[in-house]
């Protein structure tokens, strides 16, 4: 189980990426709009590099949904090679089954 601080601080990066999107993606055209004047590019270049870091995509990490794990994740489960073995199992995910041979 991952700490608590670790996953609510993935959260808060998660609400501030949300909140910053529509600026950052406007910052971001006009930087790299080749039309534009130098000085106008130069100046959306500074004005992002004014923004929160947290703010940028890159900087959430994919957690396990259950247990907050930052490893061993599958992006379309959302959740982590243990919790899912585990989960598969019990039988609680449909359609996968634990196989043998």
């Amino acid at each position: 189980m991952a700490k608590t601080s670790s996953i609510e601080k993935n959260n808060r990066r998660r609400k501030m990426v949300e909140q910053q999107a529509p600026k950052r993606k406007r910052l971001k055209a006009i930087a790299s709009d080749l039309k534009k004047s130098p000085e106008d590019r130069f100046a959306a270049r500074l004005k992002l590099a004014e923004m929160p870091r947290n703010g940028s995509k890159v900087r959430i990490r994919n957690r396990c949904e259950i247990t907050g794990r930052p490893r061993g994740n599958y992006r379309k489960l959302k959740m982590c090679r243990n919790q899912l073995r585990e989960l598969a199992s019990q039988g609680r995910i449909p359609g996968m089954t634990k196989s043998s041979w």
